[in-house]
């Protein structure tokens, strides 16, 4: 990797997500001397003003410019703009809505960049097919933060099944639930969109996935709008879903986002798998780590995800870590390495090195063949839903159709 190359990053989408993890995590890069030039690209210029105001000491592009836009009008091709100025190649991460991300990384491909991607890739089949057609025309990495795949957890998971400790997998148990200010607050333009399962849920179709190497078979799942629609949104309280996957087992996953705002933690999550030669069970939620504060009340404390500490070196400075932080730059060190290995390249020979290079990390990264997956799982679960409940296969190219 040339320890010079600082990449130019662009932040596309400033909701939750970029407040709390990825602009803390590219702004501790830029100071380690690993990313350079840093924008934010959103529909409201309001939306800068407040990462501006919650980041005072942040040097970055923002689009609209509070300063010469109408803070609330909603500018949806802003992006488009930030991307074109956003020097070639450079590092986009698509942090918009959902349903919002296929056309942010097809523009981003399009113009000779990189992409890191909000879990899902893309909520249907053919576009994932379109992206990653376009990534391999290109030579763009295009990497989907699934981050709990970084999650210790997960991982010791997958390496006890891998080295045989479980045995053959029988079935297994996710539940994933957050609570209502997901929908109500953070999500409230565009909850009705989307749903806790594609949002949140298909962060443990991919684990199982990850964990096991399988394959979906089948899918059915089952939906319920009692709550959010009684305050002004036609979008479902929470979703269910059983995957059955190629070796004939199963995994059930509940999903809500209307848990209590008492709730001791944003997420109560967990897994529990069942083999032949063995059981894991894990509470993601309840890490042993607990505050009672006057001002916090009583709160699970998760110290894993993305969390802030003293820093090593100056304990005035706040030192950004976890799984989080550590999926994003998964990505952003990949990408590090391609540019590294081709920016003194002609055109023709650094395409084809990138295919290369790219090429060999798709059996170990979540790249469009693997994140394929979440997004096939996700429309399934949609089509059962709106179909009665009934079974959705898949055909050779992974698109959902009812059994």
């Amino acid at each position: 990797m040339g320890s010079d190359l600082c990449l130019p990053v662009l932040i596309v989408g400033g909701g939750m997500i970029t407040e709390e993890v990825i602009l803390p995590t590219v702004l501790q890069e830029h100071k380690r001397g690993r990313i350079g030039d840093i924008a934010v690209a959103s529909r409201r210029a309001a939306t800068i003003a407040h990462l501006r105001q919650t980041y005072p000491d942040a040097s970055f592009r923002g689009y609209p410019d509070p300063e010469r836009v109408n803070p609330e009008e909603s500018r949806p091709d802003e992006y488009r703009q930030a991307i074109a100025d956003l020097p070639a190649p450079g590092v986009v991460i698509v942090a918009t809505p959902d349903h919002l991300h296929t056309p942010v990384i097809m523009a981003a491909v399009e113009a000779g960049h990189h992409c890191v991607v909000q879990k899902p890739l893309c909520l249907k089949v053919a576009d994932a097919h379109e992206i990653a057609s376009a990534a391999q025309e290109c030579g763009a990495y295009v990497y989907t933060d699934y981050h709990k795949r970084h999650d210790r957890a997960i991982r010791a998971a997958r390496y006890r099944f891998r080295k045989g400790d479980l045995g053959q997998m029988l079935h297994g148990h996710a539940w994933i639930e957050e609570r209502r200010e997901m929908p109500l607050k953070w999500f409230a333009r565009w909850c009705e969109q989307s749903s806790p399962f594609e949002y949140i849920g298909v962060h443990y179709a991919d684990a199982y996935y990850y964990i096991t190497g399988l394959h979906p078979r089948r899918v059915a799942a089952w939906g319920q709008k009692k709550l959010l629609p009684t305050l002004g949104k036609d979008a479902f309280d929470a979703v269910q879903a059983v995957i059955e996957w190629e070796d004939a087992s199963v995994l059930w996953i509940q999903t809500a986002w209307v848990c209590s705002e008492h709730q001791s933690a944003l997420t109560n999550q967990g897994l529990q798998l069942l083999g032949t030669e063995g059981e894991y069970w894990a509470d993601h939620k309840n890490r042993n780590l607990l505050f009672v504060t006057q001002s916090g009340g009583f709160e699970h404390y998760n110290p894993n995800f993305f969390k802030t500490y003293n820093g090593w070196n100056d304990p005035d400075q706040p030192d950004y870590a976890g799984y989080g932080y550590d999926s994003i730059m998964q990505g952003v060190n990949d990408i590090r390495d391609i540019i590294a290995a081709t920016r003194d390249l002609p055109a023709a020979p650094s395409l084809e090195k990138r295919r290369e290079m790219i090429a060999a990390l798709e059996a170990v990264r979540p790249l469009p063949r693997q994140a394929l997956i979440g997004t096939a799982i996700n429309e399934a679960v949609r089509l059962s839903i709106a179909n009665g409940n009934r079974y959705v296969g898949f055909r050779e190219d992974w698109t959902p159709y009812v059994m």
